[in-house]
């Protein structure tokens, strides 16, 4: 009704800036910047096959809990929206696990590149929560361009100079990884949890391709998966792996996110950084 799309265009508002030029709002944060959120150390499975609910990092990350989500109903396996950190406007971007395990497809890079954007344009830092096991497949997919609406948010991310922060939660997978918020295309800080796992590929199919011999010759097909899918992500896919080798600032505890992200954005706050001069560059269109 009226009165409650009036409420919602306010709260919106209230995240933005007076015009392009301005910085985004800060204001006095009324939620200690130094709260430990201990919940968040149970929120991801042990079982790296089961789904989770996002919101739940971001809620307990963020200012007072409040996330105001925007374009909720479409492209649900990617979260777009706005919160604040230490009163401090910022923009959400996040896998949804609970939806297509959170694989990228064609609407939600759209979704994602239109927002980056949207928050480049006004100044707002960006905070990424990635769990990708990489971009969805299949020949509808693949007929309908992934791979150029893909590049968008690619292309979004790279082009953005405001602070961008990105956190790990579990999965981050080959070309999906690189494209949220990762060191590789200008990220200012970006950490991950110990459940992270930082690979090509998943173990799944990796032993399939890497171990093809050695499963053709076993008895117990799956129990030697079992190894070998366990040896895969600590040998390979283990987040301290990356952080050796500069892809990660730091791999920290859950529940020590919420400090962590607000110390790197009052680190941020004057991050100068240009583009090459040029009017524009040319996005993937």
């Amino acid at each position: 009704n009226d009165p409650d799309a009036l409420l919602l265009i306010r709260r919106l508002l209230g995240y933005l800036p007076q015009n392009n030029q301005d910085e985004a709002p800060r204001g006095a944060g009324t939620d200690p910047p130094d709260r430990m959120e201990a919940a968040l150390d149970s929120v991801v499975p042990d079982d790296p096959h089961r789904p989770y609910e996002m919101r739940e990092i971001i809620t307990g990350v963020v200012d007072d809990r409040e996330f105001l989500e925007v374009h909720a109903h479409f492209a649900q396996n990617l979260l777009v929206g706005f919160a604040r950190l230490d009163g401090q406007s910022v923009g959400i971007v996040a896998q949804q696990p609970a939806v297509l395990a959170g694989a990228l497809d064609i609407n939600s890079s759209v979704k994602g590149a239109r927002f980056v954007r949207f928050c480049d344009a006004f100044n707002i830092p960006l905070v990424t929560f990635v769990d990708v096991p990489g971009f969805m497949p299949g020949t509808a997919q693949e007929h309908g361009g992934i791979i150029k609406h893909g590049a968008k948010l690619l292309y979004a991310y790279c082009e953005a100079t405001v602070p961008k922060l990105a956190v790990i939660t579990r999965k981050a997978y080959g070309g999906a990884y690189d494209v949220m918020s990762s060191k590789h295309i200008r990220g200012d800080l970006n950490l991950a949890w110990p459940s992270a796992e930082i690979a090509v590929m998943g173990p799944e199919g990796a032993i399939d391709i890497i171990f093809r011999g050695e499963l053709a010759r076993t008895q117990d097909q799956e129990a030697t998966r079992a190894r070998l899918a366990a040896d895969y992500r600590q040998q390979i896919a283990n987040p301290y792996i990356a952080a050796g080798r500069g892809y990660l600032d730091d791999i920290i505890e859950p529940r020590e996110t919420r400090p962590r992200l607000i110390s790197a954005l009052r680190m941020l706050r004057g991050k100068r950084d240009r583009n090459p001069p040029k009017k524009h560059g040319n996005m993937p269109l």
